[in-house]
């Protein structure tokens, strides 16, 4: 079972207040429904591929309503594997959709008026019946951060978006296939979201395995870090000893200033230190690291310029 599937099989086991509920219902009804005409009567039909979801608008509606419906299972056509589910309403359809304000009698309403979603409560509920019926969350552990939910309405889904924001979510649109999408792509967002939805265990699987991948992450930075800065060490100190041999071979280290004789002697005996090492094992007296650095760099002036002299004669 993928990370989506089990957050949205939580929130189908999920026990809702009646008035609540009925806003849940109202974003599954809304996503998920059509309407279609047989016996010249229309027919309202609400599909998904999940059975858990299925089975909860089943319960939802005879809750709510007083109507004739069933649960149909088809077989996906084109090699898919997952089912088909539809709940079929075939009487009182009219009365649910004009009781949810999804159709006014002449047209569908893509924006749910502001009246019927009265309390934090209601909001919160939406959003999961939204996210059950069109939304999906990527796997933490294997993917990048992403949460989004699909709406075939623009306005509808500025409307999500903006009851997402209430909550700080930072949430964003996009066109999708035909339609538009909601999106999350923060860590600590979805987390959010998921916990705003009822979905604790699934937010606690998702910060469990977010910290875990932000703790192996920071943890790769820092050795990433460290054997740059070996590496960067390693180089430096592999120009210092060439330089320094050059002037033992063509002039001699006496040729050097004492301070710098000094450190170059150290260097070739200490190949691998940093400078910082380096810098506490001058026998003169400890220095700072800023002033073994500026004697190094003497000494490669030093060596530059005998250089140039063999390029002249």
């Amino acid at each position: 079972m993928s990370y989506a599937s089990e957050v949205k099989k939580e929130l189908t086991t999920l026990s809702v207040h009646r008035e609540n509920a009925k806003a849940e219902l109202m974003a599954l009804i809304r996503m998920n429904g059509s309407l279609t005409l047989q016996n010249h009567a229309f027919v309202l039909n609400i599909q998904t591929e999940n059975p858990a979801i299925s089975r909860r608008i089943y319960q939802l509606l005879k809750q709510f309503y007083e109507l004739e419906s069933e649960l149909i299972v088809r077989k996906k056509m084109k090699l898919k594997k997952n089912n088909l589910y539809i709940v079929r309403v075939k009487t009182g359809n009219q009365e649910v959709l004009e009781d949810l304000s999804i159709f006014d009698g002449t047209q569908i309403a893509e924006k749910v008026p502001s009246d019927l979603l009265k309390n934090d409560a209601q909001v919160r509920s939406y959003l999961r019946g939204a996210f059950l019926a069109g939304g999906s969350v990527n796997n933490p552990e294997t993917s990048r951060y992403h949460l989004e939910i699909y709406s075939l309405y623009e306005e509808h889904n500025q409307m999500i978006m903006e009851m997402m924001n209430r909550y700080g979510l930072n949430a964003r649109i996009t066109n999708r296939r035909s339609g538009y999408i909601t999106y999350l792509k923060e860590g600590e967002r979805i987390a959010d979201f998921l916990s705003l939805i009822g979905a604790t265990q699934s937010m606690l699987k998702f910060e469990d395995i977010r910290i875990m991948r932000d703790m192996r992450n920071s943890v790769n930075r820092l050795v990433n870090c460290e054997n740059a800065n070996m590496d960067k060490v390693a180089n430096a100190s592999s120009q210092q000893i060439e330089n320094i041999r050059f002037i033992e071979a063509t002039v001699g280290l006496d040729q050097l200033p004492p301070k710098l004789r000094e450190v170059a002697e150290i260097r070739l005996t200490h190949k691998e230190v940093s400078l910082k090492e380096l810098a506490n094992l001058i026998p003169s007296g400890v220095i700072s690291k800023s002033g073994i650095n500026h004697r190094l760099k003497k000494i490669t002036e030093f060596a530059d310029d005998l250089r140039q002299h063999e390029i002249s004669a």
